[in-house]
This record gives C-alpha cells, sequence and structure tokens, in this order.
C-alpha cells in the first residue's frame, strides 16, 4: 500500500496512473473516456477530464500569494527574494505564478500534494533542488528552463512513461534523481534505460551508478529500448480501460444519488386513495415519522462510510481525489450537525424589567469596595497584561458597570455617586483598575429615596449667598464708632514752604481812581 494524503476540492486532471492493487477503501474516479495516443519519438499519453463528460465542476486548489507569504515568515514574508519555499501538504493541484514571484528560488518543496503536471517552474534559473514526491504527475516534462537543478525527487507518483525522462538531458547539472514508486520502476531494464539516458547522472533512488554499470547500459540501450517503449504501451492501454470502468461506475453512482435525494424522479405520481387517515391522526403519524427518518439517515451515513472505506480498489490519482471528496463531503455533514447542536447563549440580564440593577461579574475577577464619607472606591483586580482599550467604564447613579473585553461586571453601589465627578485610572504595575466616585448628599433607601433637604439643590445655594451677604461686612468711616487711623497722617514730611502761587490776576475797573488809560498798553483779555 502506497501512502497518499487526504485533499479536498474537486477538478480537472490529467489522465494515467499506477494499477498497483493495493489496501484501502478508495473507489477510483473517472477522468475521462479514453487516451490519445501519439507515436512517433516516444509515447506518449494525454486524457482530460472536461466538465460535460462527468457533470461535476470545482476550482482547483493553486498557489496563492497569500499562501507562499504564509510560509516565507522566516524571510519577513517577503517572496521575490526567497531562496527555500516549502508547499508540501498543502492539496495543491497546479502550479502557478510562483517562477513570477520568486524567482531566486534554490530549494523547493511541494511533497504530498495533488499535482498533476509539472509546470511554471521553467524560469526558476536558480533552482537547485524540486521535490514532487506524493503527487499525481505521470510525465516528466516543462524542466528544461532549471539549468541549476541537481536533485529531483518524484517518488510515489504515476510516471508510467519512461521515455519522458529524456528531457532530463539539457539538465547538465542534475545528479540525484528518484523515480521509486512510480509504475514505470516496475519495468524490465527500468535502471539500465534511465543510466544510459541520463549521462549526468551519479545517483538514481539513492544508490550510486557505478562506472561499470553506465558502460554495461549503453552496450544494451539498442534493445533495451524497445522492450521499454512496448510495456509503456501496455500500461497506458490498462490504463485507459480503467478509466473507462471507473467512469461507468462514477455515472452508476450519480444516478444512484439523484434517485435518493429526489424520490420519484422516474416521472410516475404514486397517489394511495385507499388513505382515509383524518388530519389529526396524520399529525399524530408525521412525528415519529420524521424521527425515525432522521435515524435512518443517520444510520445511511455511517454505513455508506464504512462501505466506502471498506471497499478495494486500486492506487491511482483519481482513487486519491475520491478519497478527498468522500472526507470533505463527512465534514461537511460534521459541521452541519455541530452547527445545529450549537445553542446561541441568551444575553445575561443586567437591569430587570422592574429597573432594578443586579450584581454580576461574568469575568470572574477579583474586586475590592472601599465606602467613606466622601467617596466609594472600587478596586477591580484586571488583568495585568489586557490592553485597556478592552475595558469600558459605565457609572451610573445607583451601579457601576465596567466591560471587560465583552463580559459585564455590574456592581449595585451602597450610596448615590455623582457620575460626572467619578474618575477611573488604572496602575502600571499591576494593572488594576481603581474607580473614585463621589457621593451626592442624598440618602438612598431600598425602595423609595428620602432626601435630607427637599429643596432643590439651587433654591439652597440662592439662600446661603443671600445668608452670607447678610453678614457681609462693610468699610466704616465713621471714627466714632469704630477707631480707624487717620490715613492723612500716615506718612511724617517735613514741613516745607510752600510754593508761590500764582496770585489770581485782577482786571482794573475804570471806575477806580488809581486807574490810567495808557493808550501804548494793549487791553487786558
Amino acid at each position: 500500500m502506497w501512502p497518499y494524503p487526504p485533499r479536498e476540492g474537486e477538478g480537472k486532471h490529467k489522465g494515467g496512473g499506477y494499477s498497483q492493487a493495493r489496501e484501502g477503501s478508495l473507489c477510483p474516479e473517472s477522468v475521462g473516456r479514453g487516451p490519445n495516443l501519439r507515436v512517433g519519438g516516444g509515447f506518449s499519453e494525454e486524457a482530460v477530464l472536461s466538465e460535460n463528460e462527468t457533470g461535476r465542476h470545482s476550482e482547483l486548489l493553486t498557489v496563492t500569494e497569500d499562501l507562499i507569504r504564509r510560509n516565507a515568515e522566516h524571510n519577513d514574508c517577503v517572496i521575490f527574494s526567497l531562496e527555500e519555499l516549502s508547499l508540501h501538504q498543502q492539496e495543491i493541484e497546479r502550479l502557478e505564478h510562483i517562477d513570477k514571484w520568486c524567482r531566486d528560488l534554490k530549494i523547493l518543496y511541494l511533497q504530498n500534494n495533488l499535482i498533476g503536471k509539472i509546470e511554471n517552474v521553467s524560469k526558476l534559473k536558480k533552482l537547485e533542488y524540486l521535490n514532487l514526491a506524493l503527487n499525481n504527475i505521470e510525465k516528466i516534462e516543462n524542466l528544461e528552463g532549471c539549468e541549476e537543478l541537481a536533485k529531483l525527487d518524484l517518488t510515489v507518483n504515476f510516471i508510467g512513461e519512461l521515455s519522458s525522462i529524456k528531457t532530463l538531458k539539457h539538465n547538465i547539472h542534475l545528479k540525484e534523481l528518484f523515480l521509486m514508486g512510480n509504475p514505470c520502476a516496475s519495468f524490465d531494464h527500468y535502471r539500465e534505460f534511465v543510466v544510459a539516458t541520463l549521462p549526468q547522472l551519479k545517483w538514481l533512488d539513492g544508490k550510486e551508478i557505478e562506472p561499470s554499470e553506465r558502460i554495461k547500459a549503453l552496450q544494451d540501450y539498442s534493445v533495451i529500448e524497445p522492450q521499454i517503449r512496448e510495456q509503456e504501451k501496455d500500461h497506458c492501454l490498462k490504463r485507459a480501460k480503467l478509466k473507462e470502468e471507473a467512469q461507468r461506475k462514477h455515472q452508476e453512482e450519480d444516478t444512484n444519488e439523484d434517485k435518493r435525494s429526489n424520490p420519484g424522479s422516474d416521472g410516475r405520481w404514486y397517489t394511495d386513495i385507499n388513505s382515509t387517515l383524518s388530519s389529526l391522526e396524520r399529525k399524530d403519524h408525521l412525528q415519529p415519522a420524521d424521527i425515525q427518518e432522521h435515524s435512518t439517515k443517520k444510520l445511511d451515513t455511517s454505513e455508506d462510510d464504512l462501505e466506502f472505506w471498506n471497499k478495494p480498489c486500486l492506487f491511482t490519482p483519481e482513487s486519491r481525489l475520491e478519497t478527498l471528496r468522500h472526507m470533505e463531503k463527512q465534514r461537511k455533514n460534521q459541521e452541519k450537525l455541530s452547527e445545529k447542536k450549537k445553542k446561541v447563549k441568551p444575553p445575561r440580564t443586567l437591569i430587570t424589567e422592574n429597573g432594578k440593577a443586579l450584581n454580576v461579574n461574568e469575568p470572574k475577577i477579583d474586586f475590592s469596595l472601599n465606602d467613606n464619607e466622601k467617596q466609594i472606591i472600587l478596586d477591580l483586580a484586571v488583568y495585568r497584561y489586557m490592553d485597556t482599550s478592552l475595558i469600558d467604564v459605565d457609572v451610573q447613579p445607583t451601579y457601576v458597570r465596567v466591560m471587560i473585553k465583552g463580559k459585564p461586571f455590574q456592581l449595585v453601589l451602597p450610596a448615590e455617586v455623582k457620575p460626572d465627578s467619578s474618575s477611573a485610572k488604572r496602575s502600571q504595575t499591576t494593572g488594576h483598575l481603581v474607580i473614585c466616585m463621589p457621593k451626592v448628599g442624598e440618602v438612598i433607601t431600598g425602595g423609595q429615596r428620602a432626601f435630607r433637604s427637599m429643596k432643590p439643590t439651587s433654591d439652597r445655594s440662592r439662600e446661603q449667598t443671600n445668608a452670607r451677604s447678610k453678614h457681609m461686612e462693610k468699610l466704616e468711616v465713621d471714627p466714632s464708632k469704630h477707631s480707624f487711623p487717620d490715613v492723612t497722617n500716615i506718612v511724617q514730611e517735613k514741613k516745607r514752604t510752600p510754593r508761590r502761587q500764582s496770585e489770581p490776576k485782577i482786571i482794573p475797573n475804570e471806575e477806580d481812581p488809581t486807574f490810567e488809560d495808557n493808550p501804548d498798553v494793549p487791553p487786558l483779555i
């Protein structure tokens, strides 16, 4: 029994394969109506699966940029300068884009995938090692451009066209080749043909090639080559018969599935005219029938699964694909069942219908509450390394709510607080969250609020202002009531002679006896 990987997806596939019987439970799947034989310079087979022939279609799993970046962490996710890339066990069915995005590759691991054809690697001029083991490859091709290729691993594939190794003559640096596990490895004179065809080889299937072995292979090459071609032809004819048989079985299976999923699809209607059950009786019989049908489906599914895995088949590319299809189908069924079983948790009740807040600690964190005369302090032992953006604090007059990673912590407060004056701080060392909530003047009882002062806050503050203004002392200047110092005599200054003040000008009157009217003197204004 040859190892093979589980895969998913369904799509086009190029035919040919290994017809060796193996243990297992895989059913071969049809991939074409028959081979197209071409003779001349070598025997080759091409069988392409068309969507119209099989009635199936699914997108091929190819190499994407995201897939390469995820496997390029050792190179800081930079793909253009990659020298080594590992894409094994990725269920890849077709090679694309690698020769455009990763031109500096030296080592490429593609083992254990579903690759059916070697393509889009000819531009990798620096490639030294290519591993394509455990794939669905049936022909060696498109490697002429890999000028530095030194090691090629094609272990456990479906290569039946041994003459296709002639394309490796252009790879002058090729030293190691692995073809074990392929149909061509069971051909007579297989090793002699490869040794004589590729003179640059040093190792074949892990065994060193001796100079005497090469000389003998070259001497017998003219006899060996026709025998290899005959074996290739027999293999391809046998493969064509297997494809036709697999296609026929596949069509039968599809027909049976359609009949199961669509009862009465033969175009005839069946009516029970003798049915006299009343509607009530029908309802009574409906529920147990549904339960029985559900249990029958489960039994049918398990039986089909056992039948699939216990059914022997050949190891072919189609059987590997069929295994993947079956496993993917089972996985989807399991997901559907698990989705049905999942019960969505109802949202936690934080406030009852009556408007009463409840105490909730869904994050299950430790806390302490300190109640003094002026304020209430809540200390929450929040996780030390948790980002503060994941915490949301909501302070209400009668309770405080803290959302920690979407989980509510709610605590009813023993007294009413001022939300606008509250503050929340977090310790940088311990990560604790401390919420300080100042109290208000009201006193809260169990159901009703009893106020110390029934007057509104604004009226009370106005009265306090008026009372303060009445008792305010004003400045008195009457010395009889209060003994105030004489402000004018605070500073003692030396007596000085007063400045001579200008005497007021006296305008003479004409009636004055001493008045003399001098015409030369201008009149006083």
